[in-house]
């Protein structure tokens, strides 16, 4: 999972929101800005109620997000501050079965490559 000291803060995320480019896909999408101070990444996953009324599945569906990003973190680039937002199917998608986390990393790994080219 993904320290603390490199996820987004509710202030960061409210300028992100207002300022920062967006690449969709169909169950997850994500929001972004690059800063110029060349910090380290910071990255946060979203899921609005809309996508799933119960806590405890949208808390899974961070979880997952977070140890699916693990493998993908050192191909963010410096600077980076991003927000990635589950779809309204994605507890379906990657919500119980064995091979979720797969799926899941599958798609945050066709963003990023989005992100660098």
């Amino acid at each position: 999972m993904l320290p603390k000291s490199n996820r987004v803060d509710r202030k960061t995320v409210e300028k992100v929101f207002s300022n920062g480019f967006f690449i969709g896909s169909t169950d997850l999408s994500l929001k972004f800005t690059k800063e110029n101070n060349g910090s380290e990444p910071h990255v946060s996953f979203v899921v609005p109620k809309t996508t799933s009324k119960k806590a405890t599945l949208r808390n899974l569906l961070r979880r997952r997000g977070y140890s699916a990003l693990d493998e993908h973190y050192t191909k963010l680039p410096k600077g980076f501050v991003g927000i990635f937002i589950f779809g309204k199917n994605s507890p379906k998608k990657y919500g119980f079965k064995k091979g979720d986390k797969e799926a899941l990393s599958a798609e945050i790994y066709s963003i990023i490559k989005r992100i660098r080219s």
